[in-house]
Parts: structure tokens; sequence; C-alpha cells
């Protein structure tokens, strides 16, 4: 898989792209994240990508021009499954979203910036806008990293212990179990006594009931959905 992220500070995204398991999975040659600077598309002498809104609306607007440029020029070198906007009146990012798009072969992911990008490259350039959450925050670099970050681990081989993907909260519309390690005492505070059981029948019925107890007193909607 390969995913190019497109924004304006790409200095905030180096460390995290090249560490953890982004880090292990371009290692592996199990992914490929590379970082498009939008400066590097203007044709403003100064390298600006923003101008005022029409209207007289406050804030600043990712203009058209350096955007089509650099998805452009990455598409006139490979075929993309999907151009994604970070946006907070984009689609909710779900667990689900991310194990579709782990099947991708090529992503873009544009960072919004500013006030946002003018609306025409939503019409024309997008396949796909998502949503980290109902709020705002300065730049969708965060939500891009996020993204990639949940895209790249449920691909196969990226995790040593594919199963602990798999187990992960909202992969069955549940919120996962509590865990637990050694020691099984500590302060007093004891490891439930059917997880030192050996009782693989019973750890499972403990898990689910507790995964439903979880969800139904956390995130009650789930339950609903």
């Amino acid at each position: 898989m390969r995913i190019d992220i497109i924004t304006v500070l790409p200095e905030m995204l180096e460390g995290f792209v090249g560490t953890s398991i982004l880090a292990r999975a371009q290692r592996k040659g199990l992914a490929e994240i590379h970082l498009h600077n939008l400066r590097d598309y203007t044709t403003d002498r100064h390298r600006r990508v923003d101008d005022y809104p029409f209207g007289g609306f406050a804030g600043m607007v990712m203009q058209c021009q350096p955007i089509d440029a650099c998805i452009s020029a990455l598409k006139a070198e490979r075929q993309y499954d999907e151009v994604i906007y970070t946006s907070p009146d984009g689609e909710p990012f779900t667990q689900g979203v991310a194990n579709e798009l782990s099947l991708s072969q090529n992503l873009i992911i544009l960072c919004g910036h500013y006030k946002g990008i003018d609306h025409r490259i939503r019409e024309h350039l997008i396949t796909r806008e998502l949503s980290l959450g109902d709020f705002v925050l300065t730049g969708g670099e965060l939500a891009a990293a996020a993204f990639a970050d949940a895209i790249v681990r449920v691909i196969p081989g990226v995790i040593g212990d594919e199963q602990s993907a798999l187990s992960d909260s909202f992969q069955d519309g549940l919120l996962a179990a509590p865990v637990y390690t050694r020691p099984a005492e500590y302060k007093g505070w004891r490891v439930p006594e059917v997880l030192l059981s050996g009782h693989e029948a019973r750890i499972k019925e403990w898990e689910l009931a507790q995964s439903l107890e979880r969800t139904r007193k956390l995130r009650p909607d789930l339950l609903k959905k």
C-alpha cells in the first residue's frame, strides 16, 4: 500500500510516519508513506497557498491551483483508489472504514488547513471526506496521522500477532474486554480468577460479557447499531 499525504506542515508528520507501527510497515515493504509539501506546487513566488474567501467571510481558504497541481502530478504516476480530504464535516472515520481502506493499493490524503479548501476541489477532485470527530482542529495533519496509523496497522503482516489487531475495540462493533498482565496480584488488586483458570470456553464467555457490559456503560450507541 502507498499513502501520499499532502500538507502545508510536513515537518509535523515526519516523526510520526518514521516511528512505531508505520515505520515497521515501511521496513517490511508492506506500506509506503510519502509526504508532499503543498507549497512546492504553488505558482505564487511567495509560496502562498491560501487567499481571502469571496463573500467577505472570516479566515483564509486554501487555493485550487496548488492542490490541483499536486494531485495531478501524483495521478500522472499511478491510479488512486481514493483521494481523501480531512474535514470535520466529513464521514465519521471508524474501524470499519479503516478496514475497508486497508485493502486499497494507493491513497491520497489531503490535509485541510485554515478555513478549509476551495469547494471546487471538493466537488471535482476529492472522492471521500473523512472526519476524526465532531470538533475542529487547526489543520488536518493530526487526522491524517490517525487515519494512516489505523489503516496500516490492520494490513496483514504489519503487526506480529495479527490476532491482536482483530481483537481490538470496534472490530466486532463492541468495546474490548479489560486486559491484565503479571503479577496476578498487586497491592491486593487481583486479576479475575477466570483468566487464570486456563478454561478457554469460560474465558471467552467472560470476555464477551465484559465487552457487552463496557459497551453498555461507555458507548450504548454502539449497541443500538
